[in-house]
This record gives C-alpha cells, sequence and structure tokens, in this order.
C-alpha cells in the first residue's frame, strides 16, 4: 500500500478549519454533508470512553447508541435521550438508514470487525486507539478505508494539540541536531493485572463463573474472541490487561506517547523490535517491560533506536535540573539529538529543549504546520464534510498502530523479532506470526 509522507499528512491536519458552504452534490465522501448540515452520528461502546468522545460530538446528531451492556451505558443513554439504542451493532447498521458515521470506543478486540463493517455501508468512521488487536486487521482496515473513501481518525486527540506541532516544528528546525534515540515512557503499570484504574485484581484466569448481569449480552462482547465464561475480571475497563481482548498499555499509552515521535522523526516500519519485561503471566499483559525499536535511515535522516519504557520510567537526563521533573510524571519521551535533547509528555504537550539555559537561547521557528481549533473529533467531523482526511486518518494511524503491536508481539516472546514489513511476516521466530495474524472465533469475519 502507498504510504502518504508524514509532512503532507499533518499539513491536512486542521484542513477542515475554514469551511465555506458548497452544494451537497460536489463535496466528496460518501455522506455527502455540506458543512451547514449536521452529521448523523451513532456511538458504539458508550459506556467508558465513548461517553467522553459522544460530549465532544454533541454539536451533530446523536441518532443511535449501540453497546452490549445497557446498564455500564445507562449514563449515555440519559444524556440523548432521542437516540434510538442497540446492543447489537450489525443490527444498528442494517436498521440506520439515514447514519453518516459512527464513534468506536468498544474493547480493543472488537475494533475492526466493527470499522469493517462500518466501512463497507459507507460510513465514516472514528476508531478509539489502538485501532486494532493485530497487524493483518490494521492492514485490511486501512486499505478498505482507501478504497471506500470514507472519513477515518483514530482516537488519539493529542495528535491535534499544540505539543506534536510543536515537536515537529523544532525537530525539522534543528533545534537538537540529527536524532539517532528516544527514549520513550509511561510509569503506570495493570498491577494487580487489572486496569491502572480498576481495582479488580486477577492475576490468572479466574474458575469461578458468576451468572452474566441481566443487561449483558456476553456473547456478543465476546466478539471474535476465543469464548470464556463471564467474569468481572474482564468487564468493564479490567479488559486491557487481557492478551485476548486488549493491546495492553502499548496499546493504551503507547498509542499517545509514541505519536509524535512516529510523526516528528518520519518513522517508517522497524526492521527489529527487542523486549524484556516482568513477570508477565502467559494471558495478561506484564507489570513491566522495556521494548528497542530499530528503525533504518529515511530520506536524509539517520537510524534511529527508539526504546520503550513500560510500568517504568526511562533513565533521567544528566542536563535535567535538579528539582524538575520528567514531563508528564505519567510519561512523556526524550528526543536525543547530536546538539541536544527534547522532552515532551505524553502527548506530546509541554515540549522543553534540555537544560532550561537552552530552551531560553533558542529562537523558536516560524509555526508552519496548520493548527486544529476544535477537538480531535471535531476535526474528524470537519473533514468529513470537506471530503478530506485529517491529521490521524488510517493511512497516518494505521502505519502508527503497526509500531504498537509489534512491540506486543516482542513482548509475548521476550525477545529480539526481526520484521519484513512488505511481506508482514516475523523472519525469525516463525510462532511469532501466529500473533500477526490472529484468529476469529468461529461465527466472527472481516
Amino acid at each position: 500500500m502507498q504510504k502518504i509522507d508524514r509532512r503532507t499528512l499533518i499539513a491536512g491536519a486542521a484542513a477542515g478549519a475554514a469551511l465555506t458552504i458548497v452544494p451537497r452534490n460536489v463535496l466528496g465522501g460518501p455522506a455527502n454533508t455540506p458543512p451547514s448540515e449536521k452529521l448523523n452520528i451513532a456511538g458504539i461502546g458508550i459506556g467508558g470512553m465513548g461517553r467522553a468522545n459522544l460530549k465532544n460530538l454533541s454539536s451533530q446528531n446523536i441518532v443511535a447508541l449501540c453497546d452490549v451492556d445497557f446498564d455500564y451505558a445507562a449514563p449515555t443513554f440519559a444524556e440523548y435521550p432521542g437516540a434510538r439504542r442497540y446492543k447489537d451493532f450489525r443490527r444498528m447498521l442494517a436498521d440506520e438508514k439515514d447514519l453518516d458515521a459512527v464513534m468506536i470506543a468498544t474493547p480493543d478486540h472488537t475494533h475492526a470487525i466493527i470499522a469493517m463493517a462500518a466501512i463497507k455501508a459507507g460510513k465514516h468512521v472514528y476508531c478509539q486507539k489502538p485501532l486494532t488487536r493485530d497487524i493483518c486487521e490494521t492492514r485490511k482496515l486501512t486499505a478498505a478505508a482507501a478504497k471506500a473513501g470514507v472519513t477515518t481518525q483514530m482516537g488519539i486527540q493529542g495528535h491535534s494539540g499544540e505539543g506534536i506541532r510543536l515537536v515537529c516544528e523544532w525537530i525539522r528546525d534543528g533545534a537538537i541536531g540529527q536524532v539517532r534515540a528516544v527514549d520513550a515512557w509511561c510509569t503506570l503499570s495493570y498491577y494487580p493485572w487489572g486496569h491502572a484504574y480498576w481495582s479488580t485484581s486477577c492475576p490468572e484466569r479466574p474458575k469461578e463463573t458468576p451468572p452474566v448481569p441481566g443487561t449483558l449480552d456476553w456473547d456478543l462482547w465476546i466478539g471474535p474472541a476465543p469464548h470464556r465464561p463471564y467474569h468481572p475480571c474482564y468487564h468493564p475497563g479490567v479488559w486491557r490487561a487481557w492478551w485476548d481482548f486488549g493491546c495492553g498499555m502499548m496499546g493504551d499509552r503507547g498509542a499517545h506517547t509514541l505519536d509524535p515521535v512516529y510523526l516528528a522523526l518520519e518513522l517508517d516500519a522497524p526492521t527489529s523490535v527487542e523486549a524484556t519485561t516482568l513477570e508477565g503471566r502467559g494471558e495478561t499483559h506484564p507489570l513491566a517491560a522495556i521494548v528497542n525499536y530499530k528503525f533504518p535511515a529515511r530520506r536524509d535522516m539517520p537510524p534511529v533506536k527508539l526504546t520503550w519504557y513500560e510500568g517504568l520510567q526511562a533513565p533521567r537526563p544528566p542536563e535535567l535540573e535538579d528539582g524538575r521533573v520528567m514531563a508528564n510524571p505519567e510519561g512523556g519521551a526524550i528526543f536525543i539529538g547530536d546538539k541536544g535533547k527534547l522532552m515532551c509528555g505524553v502527548y506530546g504537550e509541554s515540549p522543553r529543549l534540555i537544560p532550561e539555559t537552552k530552551m531560553k537561547a533558542y529562537k523558536l521557528p516560524e509555526k508552519t504546520i496548520p493548527r486544529v481549533t476544535t477537538s480531535h473529533e471535531m476535526d474528524w467531523v470537519n473533514a468529513a464534510k470537506a471530503g478530506k482526511q485529517p491529521g490521524a486518518s488510517f493511512d497516518y494511524s494505521g502505519p502508527l498502530n503497526e509500531m504498537v503491536l509489534l512491540g506486543n508481539v516482542a513482548k509475548k516472546f521476550q525477545a529480539r523479532i526481526d520484521w519484513d514489513s512488505e511481506n508482514m511476516r516475523v523472519t525469525n521466530i516463525a510462532q511469532a506470526n501466529e500473533y500477526i495474524c490472529r484468529p476469529y472465533r468461529q461465527g466472527w469475519n472481516l
């Protein structure tokens, strides 16, 4: 698949900021909705992050809501009393004839099947990160979106922020010279084998089988994953820690934190990824990991070594003054150039050259990258109305997602994997390819 240059992608990130009203029949995209009209949007997976996404889309017509657990989704249902309610996204897509777009915020393992169904139905798609559970899904979804001509966006909200643009502009200005290494980190952990913000502890697959809550369709929740009995160790929220359902902290925070790295350095696929982990327990993601990526030279830029510290903090740079915290205490990135270092937070926010004396001496370059003046979600809406793509369309976020998922494959084997991106294969560990294209439960497919 042809890849779009990073500079071209981010240059179009705010293309919808200055819209004019034009006739419906001259606009591109399946919905052909002029900027003066509202999109008819459905939310799928609305009990967690989806609720926040819908709030940022509330200026549009929220016409349908879909969730497999009506009790968990109840607060969101109450906020949109006029929206029709569904448990099965397939029924919703079949019934909602005037639907323009869908917002997907379900658990990771169902992202691809729902997004693909929406794309085949000609709907614009906003899908939470990580885009998919495996790399095969990513390739197929990216290709399908391009063929259908729908407008897509992955839910990495920092991509629409100011920080990531400053990082790109400063690095391209030569503020720290040629970048050959990056340290990125997330100090959060899934200890004790649940989501960082949830209290349920599940160190191993539970043996007890409590009854399924009456408002939950457990078979639909499981979807394409191997079937297992219901347990609150999986839903709600805790699913992120389980390999069958979630992409772990790398898919959770890595998709955010590595976004400015991937964009600013115009990275392509890595040639190898190597991981060491702490207390991985087979079915659950490890408590901590160190993942080393090696990227080849690109255009006029040298090879790059990217090190991801998960559940850990990256080494403190000696240039950082005593008393200063390392960007966002929960995570961030340090770009290491041959003329200095640049540090930023999880979403690329608050970038600074270090030490502070270098920051104060640096003459800031002109802001050349268009800014997004709306929310990340509304950037998607505006792009759809203009027949364009926003900054985190699947053309960009698909390859970014592949990089993140490769880190998980290396973590699974606690080894170095050599990656042939063109043929989508791990070349040195045959068994690893089982995690590049994972099988679906009978009755589910893309």
